[in-house]
């Protein structure tokens, strides 16, 4: 039994511990990236609004965490977590929550989403609530509802698109309260390597997933091709965001983003090579750190305009 099975004993952690399991903080710097991408890309063009910055990164995070807590929820309840999982412990299935617990946090995360939410609409207006009521609504009804849409293979376009073209382009415009094309031009790498953090995970998964019913792109493609598709979105992220730089909205600064290839390189090469739970439990944590790392880089890149 490796380390990560053995926290299924609740006697063994804190409370602490059991809800930072729960929140899944592999998965949170796809939240603060592409806020740090937007609202530097508006840094360019003036002077910015910190608590916008502060109000948009914590909504964001809560929103993901949110999601999380949803998913652990919903799926304990259709039987898609098992002892076979090859990832982390879930707290609903693991028995360490009670389902109401985790259904109290997903409302309360979900409400301090909506708290910082209310600052962004004054100062941007109505199409901040559309904005995070769909981000809300997406993140319930990807392993929730009557057809989850997460079980039948459209969890990589959700995080695409909200985890990287809304957010960026939202980040953008809580600032500016209008959009360019370099908003949209950058929000492709994010959500890229935001999407390919659930394909790691999809693919870690995939025998059980099968078996479980979820009809994940993984499940659909196949692990061959899964691994070909997480290639293709690392190494299409590199070219995508430096689309702006090429055609002189830039400086060269944003290609420093190329210092992340290596770890790029390393994870394309521990996705396409390995089936077992921890090392593929290691490659989504490093996947997020390479989100973020690329992020970061990025946001550096611009600032120095």
């Amino acid at each position: 039994m490796t380390a990560e099975r053995t926290q299924k004993n609740p006697g063994t952690l804190s409370g602490l511990q059991i809800w930072l399991i729960a929140a899944r903080p592999r998965t949170l710097p796809a939240a603060v990236a592409p806020v740090l991408v937007g609202t530097a890309l508006a840094w360019t063009n003036g002077e910015i609004n910190w608590f916008a910055f502060v109000a948009a990164a914590f909504g964001a995070l809560f929103i993901q965490v949110g999601t999380n807590l949803s998913n652990d929820y919903s799926d304990a309840r259709r039987g898609a977590d098992t002892e076979e999982r090859l990832g982390p412990v879930r707290v609903t299935a693991g028995g360490l929550v009670p389902p109401k617990q985790v259904l109290i946090a997903t409302y309360a995360s979900f409400a301090m989403a909506v708290l910082c939410g209310v600052y962004l609409i004054i100062i941007a207006g109505p199409v901040l609530l559309l904005i995070g009521a769909a981000s809300i609504l997406a993140g319930v009804l990807y392993t929730g509802g009557p057809r989850p849409y997460g079980y039948e293979g459209f969890g990589e376009l959700f995080v695409f698109t909200f985890f990287g073209i809304v957010a960026v382009t939202g980040s953008y415009y809580v600032q500016r309260q209008a959009l360019e094309w370099e908003a949209f031009a950058l929000a492709v790498p994010v959500g890229l390597l935001a999407s390919a953090i659930l394909v790691v995970n999809n693919v870690r998964d995939l025998e059980t997933d099968r078996r479980a019913g979820k009809r994940t792109l993984a499940v659909r493609l196949g692990r061959a091709n899964t691994r070909r598709l997480f290639a293709a979105m690392v190494v299409l992220a590199y070219p995508t965001a430096l689309l702006p730089t090429f055609f002189g909205s830039f400086n060269a600064w944003p290609v420093l983003i190329v210092l992340t290839v290596p770890i790029a390189v390393a994870l394309v090469r521990t996705v396409a090579s390995h089936t077992d739970g921890p090392t593929l439990n290691s490659a989504l944590a490093r996947a997020g750190m390479l989100e973020l790392a690329f992020c970061v880089l990025l946001t550096v890149g611009l600032l120095l305009n």
